[in-house]
């Protein structure tokens, strides 16, 4: 679970950085795909949190 929260944790930032049209033509590429993410980029940080917090839950030591 913890590398599905590290995966989203990058998609959070890569979606920020092409909200902020910070990476050229790709990030227009990539908000094209995911417009609603490059709006609002803290849902998949939201997602990524969860993911982390259950990931921690859910672990056995």
């Amino acid at each position: 679970m913890y590398y599905v929260a590290a995966g989203l944790l990058g998609l959070s930032g890569l979606f920020y950085s092409a909200g902020r049209h910070e990476l050229g033509s790709f990030g227009h590429d990539v908000c094209s795909y995911g417009g609603t993410f490059c709006d609002s980029p803290v849902i998949v940080f939201t997602g990524a949190a969860l993911a982390a917090a259950w990931g921690m839950f859910v672990s056995i030591k």
